[in-house]
């Protein structure tokens, strides 16, 4: 068993304490993409009405990315944004946002965070909502890279006959991103 933290209140902690939480604290780290992944996989199966599973989805959004060579770490963006569907249903894009945000530039993070509101654009109008919504987001120096990245990555991969890679061909990528 690994050392532990002897105290019970936080204001009473020593500087052995913290050693032995950030000892495991470092080791449970290691484990990131690895959990990362595991939860991915949820979403296997998980069609939600549509007509690919949201695994498959990804799985084609990130092909997509990674044929038109974008870097490993959009690639792996695109592999993960919608990895919030599980447990942030109405706020999936936040989630993917908080989960891959120490590992990632700026502008990536504001395309994972804001794509679910550029994707409405295809479909707001269709249940009341402003299909014009990502407007309001104009004045972001990131806003061109999120309309890229919906229109040429994650808007058209709904395709059921479209031959998307693998998951263990992004594993390698997922694990070099996640353990920056």
């Amino acid at each position: 068993m690994n050392k532990q933290a002897t105290f019970t209140r936080f204001d009473e902690c020593t500087k052995q304490d913290i050693d032995a939480v950030i000892e495991s604290y470092n080791a449970f780290a290691k484990g990131l993409p690895a959990r990362v992944l595991d939860h991915l996989r949820l979403l296997d199966g998980d069609f939600g009405g549509f007509n690919v599973d949201r695994l498959q989805h990804c799985l084609q959004t990130a092909t997509r990315a990674h044929y038109d060579g974008k870097d490993e770490e959009y690639v792996v963006c695109a592999l993960l944004h919608d990895i919030g569907d599980t447990l942030g249903t109405y706020n999936h894009g936040a989630v993917a946002a908080a989960i891959l945000k120490p590992f990632v530039s700026k502008a990536n993070h504001w395309m994972l965070e804001q794509h679910p509101v550029f994707q409405g654009f295809y479909y707001f109008e269709h249940i009341g909502e402003d299909k014009n919504a990502r407007d309001k987001l104009k004045n972001s120096p990131h806003y061109d890279h999120a309309l890229e990245f919906i229109d040429k990555y994650d808007m058209p991969s709904f395709d059921h006959d479209y031959q998307a890679m693998t998951l263990a061909e992004f594993e390698p990528m997922v694990n070099r991103v996640l353990s920056r």
